[in-house]
């Protein structure tokens, strides 16, 4: 088989424990970008997220952000957005709020990232991951007529579970999915990884049996099963392992090189 495109998640993928790029990792995209075949990340971060990424490691790539609610193509142009409206995410916090979820709210639209209280230690802890900063207000702080890209729930990891069935009880119309044992994700409906890759496939004439993708967790379950290749790391949760079958080194042990190297798109 010829690849012709590599899809690939960010946290617990391509970065390593320490939030970085591993040196393989970094002579693999290259490699793959002097080849002409694209690298795409594909994300729950918003794109404020990923431009410390590109600063310090010196490349950049078209980036799917927001699980899929918004495409940036390698040029920094917007393919595709699609977000909800500020009265569903006024609904969305009111609930949690309501509800006292064991977890704090974070709004996402475009650059923009809105936080309750940026002392608490969970925005804090996320600030130094992303290498963004948030800014405290709500809903209101936005323009009008602004797009949610996504609302993240950060949660305590004994109530993280209960906390995402609840919210997909009383929210249908939204795409809520867990993205690690204390972040939970909510997009528009229909917005996932496994669409937008599709649209992408679409937009560039890719067969999507001539694609690769790497990815750690449950958001990334429709983008592993509908890519030609899919790779999952070897710090997945072992259910994903058992779902997926196809697994590769971590992110700490050189997971992205090893998958590339073995379908023969890097020495």
């Amino acid at each position: 088989m010829t690849y012709k495109i590599v899809f690939c998640d960010v946290d617990g993928t391509l970065l390593n424990k320490e939030h970085r790029l591993l040196d393989s990792t970094l002579k693999s995209i290259k490699a793959l970008q002097e080849k002409n075949l694209p690298f795409v990340i594909v994300t729950a971060r918003g794109p404020s997220g990923i431009y410390p990424i590109f600063k310090r490691y010196k490349f950049v790539c078209p980036m799917v952000c927001f699980s899929g609610g918004l495409i940036i193509d390698y040029n920094g142009q917007v393919l595709y957005s699609n977000g909800f409206t500020k009265g569903t995410a006024k609904k969305l916090i009111n609930f949690i709020e309501k509800e006292n979820l064991d977890c704090t709210w974070n709004i996402y639209s475009m650059d923009n990232w809105i936080v309750k209280d940026r002392a608490d230690e969970r925005v804090a802890r996320e600030e130094s991951i992303v290498e963004a900063q948030a800014s405290e207000g709500d809903v209101d702080s936005l323009p009008e007529g602004a797009e949610i890209g996504k609302i993240l729930c950060m949660c305590n990891p004994a109530h993280t579970v209960e906390i995402e069935n609840r919210l997909k009880k009383e929210f249908p119309c939204l795409s809520i999915v867990r993205s690690s044992d204390i972040l939970i994700e909510i997009m528009n409906k229909n917005i996932s990884k496994g669409e937008s890759i599709e649209f992408l496939c679409k937009k560039w004439d890719i067969d999507i049996k001539e694609t690769v993708a790497f990815g750690d967790h449950f958001n990334d379950i429709e983008m592993l099963e509908k890519v030609g290749k899919p790779f999952l790391m070897e710090n997945a949760p072992k259910e994903l392992k058992e779902r997926i079958g196809s697994v590769t080194f971590s992110n700490n042990a050189d997971g992205i090189y090893h998958g590339l190297k073995q379908i023969g798109l890097v020495d």
